[in-house]
């Protein structure tokens, strides 16, 4: 059996017919840049996670960049991250001339450790930016309140976590703005690039919209040195769609990866945290392994194609070698890149998929006498 890592296909072609409907009324309404679609997503987003405003951007990169941008964020300031995510999260700190500052995670849920992070915070300290990673709810009940305490923005990056909750509110909503991107690999991925932007402030709200459309308010009429990021008419269309299903999706991960856990229970290998209920909407399903690229090898031989997210810390990528960090400064956030391994993860992943990747894990420990 062949099992891919991700089948966007199958997705497909369950909700084909709807697609094809929304992708020909936009091509027949002519309607192609910030059109009634955009609005609608942006209407329909906000309502489903519960906040004032929701905008529409290019992708999930530039919409930290226009978070942190609308914030006020330049050179000299600093911004408190984890190394354990995606490069992105601290290239648009980069971006902007300020210095990521960098923070270990917690080795069980993979996230920024707040019992570490006040101690980075230093007077030029403006912001910190959680990553719900994999779709793990970071700890944002004590993010908030050393946030709140010491006068920092809070930028959630939940490009990875898209209907994880905690205490039933939506993660990317408790800090002052939320970055999600709709990559296609997402949990509510798009045929394309595209990201959004999510905030109960006003003001805040009120510059992103500008900073993604030039600076202007009024075309022609720019008032900030902005940037051209405007979420794609047809990717919103397509989003509309697939956004009535997410719920059902995140749910259908869920059950895989506790299916994933019982089968895989009793091997040497640490599994995901699910948090609380709704805290994890496993976007990846990624379990710690001694011997991850042993294990990864024989995956691969018996069909079960397999990711690795990520391979090397952002402490430790060339781009940052300027800031003077060193191997071993961040433990568990190596030890995580070193041992990480995603297994297949999507909804619609059948029960005998499920267990057949789960058996030839197994028969990896069974064979080498675990």
């Amino acid at each position: 059996m062949n099992i891919p890592f991700l089948d966007l296909k199958a997705q497909y072609q369950t909700i084909r017919e709807q697609i094809l409907s929304s992708i020909e009324q936009v091509l027949e309404s002519c309607e192609f840049i910030l059109g009634p679609n955009v609005t609608a997503l942006e209407q329909e987003v906000a309502e489903f996670l519960g906040v004032k405003h929701a905008i529409g951007v290019g992708n999930g990169t530039d919409a930290l960049v226009l978070i942190l941008d609308a914030l006020g964020i330049s050179a000299g300031d600093e911004v408190i991250t984890t190394p354990y995510t995606f490069f992105a999260t601290a290239e648009c700190v980069s971006r902007l001339g300020a210095k990521p500052v960098f923070v270990d995670i917690n080795p069980i849920t993979l996230t920024i450790d707040p019992e570490k992070l006040e101690q980075a915070i230093t007077p030029r300290t403006k912001a910190v930016i959680p990553v719900h990673i994999f779709g793990r709810a970071a700890d944002m009940l004590a993010i908030m309140d050393i946030a709140s305490r010491h006068h920092l923005f809070v930028v959630e990056d939940a490009c990875q976590s898209i209907g994880g909750e905690i205490e039933d509110k939506k993660l990317g909503t408790f800090g002052n703005a939320g970055a999600f991107s709709f990559f296609p690999t997402k949990n509510l991925g798009a045929y394309g690039d595209g990201g959004l932007v999510v905030t109960d402030d006003d003001e805040l709200a009120e510059r992103v919209r500008m900073l993604r459309a030039h600076g202007s308010k009024v075309k022609y009429h720019n008032e900030l040195i902005g940037y051209n990021s405007r979420l794609d008419e047809m990717q919103a269309a397509l989003l509309r769609v697939k956004l009535r299903h997410l719920h059902e999706w995140n749910s259908r991960r869920r059950q895989i990866a506790f299916e994933y856990n019982k089968l895989l229970k009793d091997l040497p290998l640490e599994f995901p945290d699910p948090g609380k209920d709704g805290e994890h909407v496993f976007h990846l399903y990624t379990i710690l392994a001694e011997d991850r690229e042993e294990l990864r090898t024989y995956l691969k031989s018996r069909g079960v194609e397999t990711g690795v997210y990520y391979p090397t810390p952002l402490h430790l990528q060339p781009a940052y070698a300027d800031l003077g960090y060193r191997k071993g400064d961040f433990p568990a956030s190596e030890s995580a890149c070193e041992r990480n391994l995603s297994l297949p993860m999507y909804p619609e992943l059948s029960d005998e998929q499920i267990h057949y990747v789960a058996q030839a894990v197994r028969d990896f420990f069974e064979e080498r006498g675990a």
